[in-house]
């Protein structure tokens, strides 16, 4: 007898179940994906022990006959397909026909559904793969399926569950994704009785995400406004128009998240996770971020059925573009200039004042699980300074979030008026129920129309002096305004020797006296591979012996002192840059590491002159919002908040 042989549907089953069913999250996905694709306009989620015991997702969609009811827990068997080529224009969520059997397969399934082309409905109840009634029932339109002791023939598989708090972290996290996905939609999503989700259909985009989020996370959020590109094909065995269409919301740079937990990613309605997408939205966050931090970002990417394969992950949650290199310029392009245009300014942060009474958000509950959520990197760490300060002095601040200063002596180019002493402390927050009465005359002429935060406004700015020598303090039509010197001066100098390399006319400064550096080997590996872009970037090296390189000439802007920690940092980047990055990343690199050694250093006094030069240089930058390390330039402390500290509103 020969050895091979024919698996039976209860094995190949469970198998399938290896792929599909991963965990109870994987569960409710597929569950959820069916409830969307039969049209259904409320969903509802009730979950016990994490998913372990119990899954029930309910919906009112177009439910199914009494033959198909029985017919859909074969494998393969769908209504979404009928032909190969339709795999090559998928519309809907779910399409494989492997969800129902799998997941019957590994647990105790209870399926009530009814189309509305029959008067009673079907029940029909399923342990471990094998049918064990199915009967005529009383049921509303819709359907119903309760997933019961999710692996309990599968011991093995459920050893490798996570706990409680984990696994209902992963399911909470799957019904944000699909509420935010379909506004059009009411979600709720409840765990032993108490109610984690619950969001009612709205309109546009942005009051789903004032639903999930509530108003604080849209302070921070930038609108994409949907961006169309057409292209035409004219090949051998296809023509026509494709379209691609993004749109959404992105965070401003000051936004700053340790994981990826808060990108949101789906193309064609679909919950995905893309390399292409995610690498895509890092190069537009380039030099605005830091490299180990991530944005919030709610990206709903659509185009044609042809230009997208989803049929490359069992769990369907990997997709293949067509024309990948498209895709990925016309994203990062979309998002990089909407932050262009936005502008936007980070605000100096402020004690929150609690709301009595109030109902905490659902973004509290995200909040909490957050520990318990899978993450590719750990905490990000705070960026090393640019430059050491002397001893004594203030360190660089390069925290993620901006701190509260207190203000000390300031330095006008007159006599300071600032007496020394301690602190000054901020004013506690004022008491809601009481109007403190304005008794020293009226607001600020043009409060009730203040603008919003934008940084268009830098070139309206008006220095009044100093911080420490290290941060320029201004007044601007919107209130007071705090910028950091050199981290200024390094967007400015950033900018310009993108500029200067583009065009080919970079400003360069001889040496009287070549300076000689000895490379080890890793480092001499690395100059023969970045030569020719270090001579773009303005430095002229030749090979000075085996193990040793003479600088020449250095780009003008750079200090004598600072051109060889310049070029040796330049060459440990492109070690790290290049094993998942490209020469652009590289370049972007270089500039940056010149603009930082340029740039003028905290602990530097500044006449008025040079503040208003380099306020309105900055004012004419790209972008003014974040040096090319990612750290804020400016922040802002808003009139209003000001009135508020001091009682007048």
């Amino acid at each position: 007898m020969g050895r091979i042989r024919v698996l039976s549907d209860v094995v190949a089953n469970k198998i399938a179940a290896g792929e599909v069913v991963e965990r109870p999250a994987s569960v409710v996905k597929e569950l959820l994906e069916n409830s969307l694709d039969a049209g259904s306009s409320r969903v509802r989620i009730d979950v016990e022990a994490g998913g372990r015991r119990l899954i029930r997702v309910s919906d009112d969609g177009s439910g199914m006959l009494r033959d198909d009811a029985l017919l859909a827990f074969e494998r393969h068997a769908t209504s979404k397909l009928s032909d190969v080529k339709d795999l090559l224009s998928i519309a809907t969520l779910g399409f494989r026909g492997e969800a129902l059997p799998s997941i019957a397969s590994v647990s105790r399934l209870t399926l009530e559904t009814r189309s509305p082309d029959e008067t009673t409905g079907t029940l029909v109840e399923i342990a471990g793969g094998r049918i064990v009634r199915c009967e005529e029932a009383a049921l509303a339109q819709g359907t119903i399926i309760a997933v019961r002791d999710l692996f309990f023939n599968v011991p093995a598989r459920k050893k490798f569950l996570r706990s409680e708090q984990t696994e209902l972290a992963h399911i909470a996290q799957l019904a944000t994704h699909y509420s935010l996905a379909y506004p059009d939609k009411a979600f709720e999503l409840r765990h032993q009785n108490s109610e984690l989700l619950y969001v009612t259909p709205v309109t546009a985009i942005r009051d789903r995400v004032f639903q999930v989020f509530g108003s604080q996370v849209m302070e921070d959020l930038v609108e994409l406004p949907a961006v169309t590109r057409d292209i035409t094909i004219d090949e051998e065995d296809e023509n026509g128009t494709r379209f691609f269409r993004l749109r959404g919301f992105v965070s401003r740079p000051q936004v700053q998240k340790s994981n990826r937990n808060s990108i949101f990613l789906f193309v064609n309605g679909r919950m995905i996770r893309d390399r292409l997408l995610m690498h895509a939205l890092n190069a537009a966050y380039a030099s605005l971020i830091p490299g180990n931090a991530f944005p919030f970002a709610l990206l709903f990417f659509e185009c044609s059925p042809e230009e997208v394969d989803v049929n490359v992950h069992p769990s369907k949650t990997e997709v293949r573009f067509r024309r990948s290199g498209f895709v990925h310029d016309f994203v990062r392009d979309a998002v990089r200039s909407v932050l262009t245009a936005a502008r936007p300014v980070s605000s100096l942060p402020l004690a929150p004042v609690p709301r009595q009474g109030a109902a905490l958000p659902y973004s509290e509950f995200t909040q909490k699980l957050e520990d318990f959520r899978y993450t590719e990197h750990g905490p990000a760490q705070p960026e090393a300074a640019p430059e050491a300060a002397p001893a004594g002095a203030l360190p660089d601040f390069t925290l993620r979030e901006p701190r509260r200063f207190s203000p000390g002596r300031l330095d006008f180019s007159g006599p300071a008026i600032a007496p020394e002493g301690p602190p000054v402390q901020t004013a506690p927050p004022p008491v809601r129920s009481k109007r403190v009465p304005d008794t020293h005359g009226a607001l600020p002429e043009g409060l009730a129309a203040e603008p919003s935060p934008s940084l268009e406004v830098l070139r309206d700015l008006r220095p009044i002096g100093q911080l420490h020598d290290s941060f320029i303090v201004a007044a601007g039509p919107d209130g007071l305004w705090i910028v950091d010197q050199h981290v200024a001066h390094e967007r400015i100098l950033f900018e310009k020797v993108l500029r200067q390399m583009g065009s080919g006319q970079v400003e360069r400064q001889s040496l009287l006296m070549p300076i000689l550096l000895e490379l080890n080997a890793t480092q001499q590996v690395e100059y023969s591979r970045i030569a020719t872009e270090l001579e773009a970037v303005g430095f002229e090296i030749e090979p000075f012996g085996q193990r040793t390189i003479s600088v020449k000439a250095a780009p003008a802007d750079i200090g004598l002192a600072e051109i060889e920690r310049a070029i040796l940092e330049i060459l440990d980047l492109a070690e790290e840059e290049l094993r998942h990055g490209s020469f652009e990343d590289v370049r972007r690199d270089m500039a940056a590491s010149i603009a930082c050694r340029a740039a003028i250093k905290i602990n530097m006094a500044l006449d008025m002159t040079k503040m208003r030069w380099l306020l309105a240089e900055l004012a004419e930058t790209e972008f003014p919002m974040s040096c090319p390390h990612g750290r804020p330039i400016a922040l802002r402390y808003a009139t209003r908040e000001i009135l508020k500290g001091f009682h007048r509103i």
